[in-house]
Formats: structure tokens, sequence, C-alpha cells
């Protein structure tokens, strides 16, 4: 995007040293210094208010992600964009967004090789956002408003993951179990209407 025009400066972060240095010789070969400041720090703690119009927190958690969110509160309120990709507990993050005054404007989904990756944008507005069932945390109600070309291949691919968790558990007992087959019969059913 620096390469393209697209995006007039950028600040980089990493919390380690070697992917930093990784990106400082890639900035050197494509003569992009004057464009770019490199700064090794955590999420979006290296920011101030101001700094920047938009956010990007790719590569980690879900859970991880609200953590930053949360730690420098005042730039993430700040910023005319959070662009967001979970690699996991995506519907953590949706709910620690839409239950601590984010909207969720768009939400994309993916594909690399075998894997399709949910990409979210969201803005502070200080307003929290009422879900009306738990299945739209897992599955953004933005993806299901939107429903490209990869949203059957991702509902299918969550079905077959709860349907082995039902497999996993079949013939055992206890509580919990019990408790977990429930949850995933559940979540398979609504999955599939979502598909209907």
């Amino acid at each position: 995007m620096l390469k393209e025009g697209k995006v007039p400066f950028a600040v980089l972060a990493d919390v380690n040293k070697g992917p930093l240095d990784n990106a400082h010789k890639e900035v050197i070969q494509n003569n992009l210094l004057d464009k770019v400041d490199l700064r090794l720090g955590s999420g979006i703690e290296i920011l101030e208010i101001g700094e920047v119009e938009e956010v990007i927190i790719a590569g980690m958690g879900g859970i991880l992600i609200s953590e930053l969110l949360e730690a420098k509160k005042e730039v993430a309120h700040n910023v005319e964009k959070l662009i967001l990709q979970p690699m996991q507990a995506q519907e953590e993050l949706r709910y620690y967004l839409l239950n601590n005054g984010y909207e969720i404007l768009e939400e994309v989904l993916v594909r690399e090789d075998f894997r399709i990756y949910e990409i979210i944008v969201a803005k502070y507005t200080g307003k929290n956002t009422i879900i009306e069932d738990e299945i739209y945390y897992e599955v953004g109600i933005k993806l299901l408003e939107n429903k490209d070309s990869l949203f059957n291949d991702f509902i299918e691919k969550k079905i077959k993951t709860y349907s082995s968790i039902v497999n996993k558990l079949e013939g055992k007992n206890g509580e919990a179990i019990d408790k977990k087959r429930k949850e995933s019969e559940v979540a398979i059913k609504k999955l599939e209407n979502l598909i209907k």
C-alpha cells in the first residue's frame, strides 16, 4: 500500500525485534524509509492520540486484540477505523467490540490456501450493540448480511468442527460432557439455518 501510494505514511510495530529488523530491511529495499516509522512495542501502546487515522492489528488471537485495545483505549477510541484480523477467538473479539462501544462497520472473509480468515472493520462510537443470539458473536451479522462467495464454505467448516466435537463425545458421559455436546448440537442447528 505504501509502494502504491495508497498510504502516505505508516507506523509499523512488533513486540519482537526480529520481525521489526526484517521489516526494516524490506523498507530499505523498497526505498520507503521516509514513509515508515518502525517501533518496538506491543499493539497500539506505541501510538499517541491522533497520530494515525487507521490501525491494523493482525495475526494474533481475538482475546489478545481485545486486551491491546483495552490497554490503550484513548488511541483506539480516536482512530477512524480499526482493521482487525483475529486468528482465533473471533467470537470473543466481537463480544468485546460490541459490548465496549464499538460498531462493526464491515466484515470480510479471505481465503489463503485451506484457511478462511475473518477481517473485522470497527470504529468506536460509544454505543453498545445488543445481539439477539450468541451465534452472531461467532458469525458476525455483517458477514451474514454480505454473504460473500466464501460464506457457505465458512459456515460448513464451522459445522464440521462442531460435528467433530459431537462425534468425539459419543458414548461419553458426565455433566460437562453432556453440556458440551448439547451446546455443539445447538450451534450446528443455528449454523445450518444461516445457510438455508
